[in-house]
């Protein structure tokens, strides 16, 4: 029994080693995260989210995937945040492509997440920016290739609506199985 608290002990000063080492390296890192993205949050969120709702009378076509990427990217949401606002942007009137890369990459990529990737490293920096913007290019363009000819209706989706059409799917398989005899 000695022998066990022995080993357990030892293990539990290394784990508490090496949290502190972490801990200390990515510290400054944390704080400067936490201040820089809850000055974005504060100030320039809105003018973030209203430089991208004034792109949609823009004819950039295709294009408008990339500043609506790199917009998504220094927004300061995260994917609970970005999907009302996103519902919002497409009752506005915005393009699905546009959506979809915008929202891609504020979830994947935040400005507190760009800070707390300098700790790791440029170039692990560099990679986690590029793929998110990749990431993001790309759902804007699977959008604009499977689903231009599509209309997307946020009300055809509520949760009211769905609940009523899968009762009432549900409701005519239970008929049909019943008066099937």
């Amino acid at each position: 029994m000695t022998e066990l608290l022995t080993v357990l002990r030892r293990e539990f000063i290394y784990i508490w080693y090496y949290f502190e080492i972490q801990f200390q390296q990515i510290f400054w890192y944390w704080i400067l995260g936490m201040l820089i993205g809850s000055f974005i949050s504060v100030f320039a969120k809105d003018k973030i989210h209203g430089v991208f709702a004034g792109m949609k009378n823009r004819k950039w076509g295709l294009f408008g995937i990339l500043p609506a990427c790199v917009l998504g990217i220094a927004s300061p949401l995260c994917m609970y945040g970005t999907i009302p606002i996103a519902a919002s942007f497409r009752k506005q009137g915005m393009r699905e492509d546009w959506l979809a890369a915008f929202m891609m990459a504020s979830i994947l990529l935040n400005p507190q997440l760009i800070i707390y990737s300098a700790a790791l490293g440029t170039t692990a920096l560099a990679v986690r920016i590029i793929t998110c913007f990749l990431c993001g290019c790309t759902a804007g363009l699977l959008v604009f290739t499977f689903y231009r000819e599509k209309i997307f209706s946020i009300s055809e989706y509520s949760e009211k609506n769905f609940l009523a059409k899968s009762t009432y799917n549900r409701h005519n398989k239970v008929c049909s199985l019943i008066y099937k005899k």
